[in-house]
């Protein structure tokens, strides 16, 4: 009976305690996260994305058809005006040189043959025919003369003198005739088909002497070559794009800016650019252009703002996908707080501050904010207590116990 008591004193005792406990758990207020006003320098950003491209850029594209036997430079290679990049196959351009080079010696030839007065051989013919035929026409004359003198004295006929002169006629017919074959050697229309005959062919060589030259294209500028991804084997057309090359050490960032928040952006303002391909650098420079119109850019709309930005290691390469802060302004020994310790009532922006050990509403005015602070302007003062977010909301005037982060 005894032993029956004391168990279920003892069993009191723990209903008891394990009440008492309950009460008090019961009367503690709820633990909720708050954290300290602080001052600090603040600096306004907007972080978005852009691309790169150079300041000064040119293309390089082929200038006529054929097939690449040697590709001489690699991506991001530093090169020099007039450097060679790509060669083209040059059999037929060299075959082509070949064929109009012989064909100007040809044309040279025949334009000698007839500034000299035709071929050589039938040129000395005529002129030995028409020697003959001058002493013959010499000795007829003089036949003649002296059948005139004996007819004179009639110691020869008429006939005979009539002979004589029908002789002469016809030695200068043919003297005449001889004359009209050697100027028939050479025409004014025979030079002037040699002199288009040589011009056509020194045409195509030159012609055939351009497509040789161009089957090296070479760098139109001194700077890094991108946006070149040919092989050897490959194929181009006139005209095709072989690569571009610019110069990297300051670029050109274009920055998309959401449209709300284009207001923000001044020209001179700092631009600070990272690139996830090389973690841990960063890029300066600053904002020189403005947008002049709006656009859509996958399910945003956005400016197009111009940065122009220092790359003295050339690093940073043209069409990269970049990060960049646009920080618009600096405000030193800012009173700041979290952003997400902000709340809104109504109309009004305010905080939960920490008064004594219960919870009260306070209006503030805000100023500038980055990625995760927001400067207030009034509301607040050093030390301060605001509550951040919880799980279950915080009732105005509600007992808490702060666990301040």
């Amino acid at each position: 009976m005894i032993r029956s008591r004391s168990w279920l004193g003892i069993l009191l005792v723990g209903a008891a305690v394990i009440a008492t406990w309950l009460a008090v758990k019961k009367a503690a207020p709820p633990e909720a996260n708050f954290t300290k006003v602080t001052r600090e320098t603040l600096v306004s950003s907007l972080n978005t994305n852009g691309k790169v491209e150079p300041i000064e850029w040119m293309p390089v594209r082929s200038e006529r058809a054929g097939l690449i036997t040697r590709i001489r430079v690699t991506r991001g290679q530093f090169v020099r005006k007039g450097d060679p990049l790509v060669e083209l196959d040059t059999r037929v351009a060299s075959a082509d040189l070949s064929k109009a080079q012989a064909t100007i010696q040809e044309a040279q030839a025949q334009e000698k043959v007839l500034t000299q007065g035709g071929r050589v051989a039938e040129r000395q013919q005529i002129e030995a025919d028409l020697a003959r035929v001058r002493l013959d026409l010499d000795a007829a004359k003089k036949s003649y003369e002296g059948l005139e003198r004996l007819v004179a004295k009639q110691a020869a006929t008429r006939q005979e003198l009539d002979s004589a002169r029908q002789l002469v006629d016809q030695l200068e017919l043919r003297i005449q005739a001889l004359e009209k074959n050697k100027a028939a050697l050479v025409t004014g229309i025979d030079k002037d088909i040699a002199k288009a005959r040589l011009q056509e062919a020194q045409s195509a060589a030159a012609v055939a002497q351009t497509n040789l030259d161009l089957s090296v294209i070479r760098a139109p500028m001194d700077g890094t070559l991108y946006d070149f991804d040919l092989k050897q084997g490959s194929y181009v057309n006139p005209g095709d794009p072989i690569a571009k090359v610019g110069r990297l050490d300051r670029v050109r960032v274009t920055v998309y800016v959401d449209e709300p928040d284009l207001g923000k952006v001044r020209e001179g303002e700092l631009v600070v650019i990272t690139w996830d391909a090389l973690p841990g650098h960063q890029w300066k420079g600053q904002v020189d252009k403005l947008p002049a119109q709006i656009m859509p850019l996958g399910t945003r709309q956005v400016g197009e703002v111009g940065c122009i930005i220092e790359n003295p290691d050339r690093d940073l390469l043209p069409n990269a996908n970049i990060n960049a802060d646009i920080q618009a302004t600096v405000v030193d020994n800012a009173i700041a707080i979290p952003k997400e310790a902000i709340r809104r009532q109504g109309s009004e922006t305010g905080v939960l501050v920490l008064e004594g050990d219960r919870v009260a509403w306070r209006k503030i005015s805000l100023g500038i904010s980055n990625y995760t602070k927001s400067q207030v302007l009034s509301g607040l003062k050093d030390g301060d207590a605001v509550a951040m977010p919880s799980e279950k909301p915080i009732p105005v005037g509600s007992r808490v116990q702060p666990v301040f982060q």
